[in-house]
């Protein structure tokens, strides 16, 4: 089946690619015409970029320097390992899946040694740069503000885990050193675009899979039947942006979670079981059950494993499709490194 996922990495070579020439032969490189406004056009998108050349990483990155374009890499790998070796660890850095992934090389063994490790990713023979921006898999449906802001976002993260690696504490008194702030409020028109992004690029963190279109979004802000909500997340390093959402059914006696979406950048956080206790309260305090629909798919096993964790329980099942009730007396609090603020 065709790969039709919307790309979230561009990982370039660099030597013949995004310059002219081959370092290592000491030639005088120069970046190819146009490139500059390629990188940025995509980084203005929201999409990631990174780097797997063959090559001394000192001596290359030096020169990304000097061309001003070491700014728009993530996790750059500059070494003598394969390109698919390179790009599955780009890949776990960035906590997306290699699917979404796109790879320009303008050696034809680079390109097909990746295409045969990694046949999900997308390869574009660097010839073809100045059409990157115009493949459809490279066009967004919108750009929001967090898109924009990506790239920096990721920044932001790789400060984080640096701070991590030196703090000499607990993990969660790290969390807690962090002084994250929860805020959940209901879905405005101006969420709109952020919240159909959200439904499309996020599977590993998604409980249903169910998808909706815009205009459908749209009505779900209005509907007497819903309650639907959007959380963003900050911390003295910055903001994550937008990164949860969830719809609640209402019943007479029950909240249904029809969706329920968090960003992979967040899943060591403890958001989920954060938006989850916020759900236990609101169904408690109106006096209703609290039900979950969960769809299994190859790849949201953490979000199953969250709601067994939190209290939920099977009450049917039919094939990779489940329903969920909350069936626990244990009194829920929200975790004391997060604020969480509610509209």
């Amino acid at each position: 089946m065709k790969n039709e996922k919307k790309i979230k990495c561009v990982v370039w070579d660099l030597d013949g690619t995004v310059w002219k020439g081959v370092l290592m032969y000491g030639d005088a490189l120069v970046p190819k015409h146009g490139i500059r406004e390629v990188l940025e056009e995509l980084d203005r998108r929201g999409i990631l970029q990174s780097v797997a050349s063959k090559n001394d990483h000192d001596e290359a990155f030096a020169k990304l320097k000097e061309f001003g374009f070491d700014e728009f890499f993530l996790y750059p790998r500059i070494n003598w390992n394969s390109k698919a070796t390179s790009i599955r660890e780009i890949a776990d850095a960035l906590n997306i899946g290699v699917d979404t992934f796109a790879f320009v090389d303008d050696s034809k063994s680079e390109r097909e040694e990746v295409s045969f490790h990694l046949p999900e990713v997308l390869v574009i023979d660097a010839a073809r740069y100045l059409e990157i921006p115009d493949m459809d898999r490279l066009k967004p449906v919108f750009v929001t503000e967090d898109a924009v802001n990506r790239r920096t976002m990721y920044r932001d993260e790789i400060i984080r885990r640096k701070a991590e690696t030196g703090f000499t504490g607990s993990s969660e008194a790290f969390l807690r050193s962090l002084s994250m702030e929860l805020k959940i409020a209901p879905v405005s028109e101006q969420d709109l675009q952020r919240v159909e992004e959200l439904t499309l690029r996020t599977s590993q963190m998604n409980a249903t899979g169910y998808t909706y279109s815009y205009e459908e979004l749209r009505a779900l802000i209005n509907s007497g039947n819903h309650i639907f909500l959007v959380a963003e997340l900050s911390d003295r390093f910055g903001s994550y942006g937008k990164i949860g959402l969830v719809l609640l059914e209402k019943t007479d006696d029950s909240y249904i979670i029809k969706l329920l979406i968090m960003s992979c950048r967040v899943m060591s956080k403890g958001i989920g079981s954060t938006l989850l206790v916020f759900l236990i309260k609101k169904a408690a305090a109106n006096r209703k059950k609290l039900l979950a629909e969960f769809l299994e798919t190859d790849r949201n096993r953490a979000m199953y494993i969250t709601y067994k964790f939190m209290g939920f329980s099977e009450t049917e099942r039919d094939g990779d499709r489940a329903l969920l009730m909350y069936s626990s007396d244990a009194e829920r609090e929200f975790p004391d490194y997060i604020k969480v603020l509610s509209e």
